[in-house]
């Protein structure tokens, strides 16, 4: 599959700046797209349209040539968002929260280290890596296509983060499944992506 932004322009509101203006990206589901820029140049934006969140003002996002909308109710393209407490209603019990998934698998929650205990438990009842370890196995239901991680490590602890991009590389490769990853680490991006892209200059460097 392709996921393709095309001629994207965006701003917030009219009178504010223009985000993205006449931007274009192309990535299939073979590939690890790593994004990168300094802040305010748009990249949870883009993410967000890359998504559903948000409606471009201008262009298109595409998956295999079609609309978002052509697929239904459920996005073919998952984010997984920086603060996972600001991506869970804090009044639903965990098994709730998977369960606004597409038939996430018991043995993917079971590879991601996700207690069973955990599961009647409320989001301010765990950590924030075990509430990132929730939020990854929701987007990684079973008509998921692509996934976009925005800066989805930065808050955790160096061990929680190994554990997390280990799932994840071997999650996307096993389903052939494409990734675009958000992250001010050069290094991370580095091990993780086999394309980088500089929304600052737009251009691809190859890893």
């Amino acid at each position: 599959m392709i996921l393709e932004a095309r001629n994207i322009s965006f701003r917030y509101g009219e009178k504010s700046r223009e985000i993205l203006k006449d931007f274009s990206l192309k990535a299939e589901s073979t590939e690890r797209v790593g994004l990168v820029a300094p802040s305010g140049f748009g990249k949870t934006t883009l993410c967000k349209i890359l998504s559903g969140y948000e409606k471009p003002d201008s262009g298109q996002v595409l998956l295999d040539g079609k609309p978002l909308d052509f697929y239904g109710s459920y996005c073919p393209v998952q984010l997984i968002w920086q603060h996972p407490e600001q991506a869970i209603n804090p009044r639903l019990r965990m098994r709730s929260v998977l369960e606004e998934g597409d038939n996430v698998s018991p043995d993917l929650i079971k590879r991601l280290g996700i207690e069973a205990d955990w599961m009647n438990r409320f989001p301010a009842e765990l950590s924030g890596g075990e509430m990132q370890r929730f939020c990854i196995a929701r987007a990684l239901g079973q008509r998921t296509q692509f996934l976009l991680a925005d800066e989805i490590s930065t808050m955790l602890d160096l061990i929680t983060q190994s554990q997390i991009w280990n799932f994840l590389l071997e999650e996307v490769k096993r389903r052939k499944m494409g990734l675009l990853v958000v992250s001010h680490s050069g290094e991370l991006l580095e091990r993780v992506c086999t394309r980088i892209v500089d929304l600052k200059e737009e251009i691809s460097i190859w890893t």
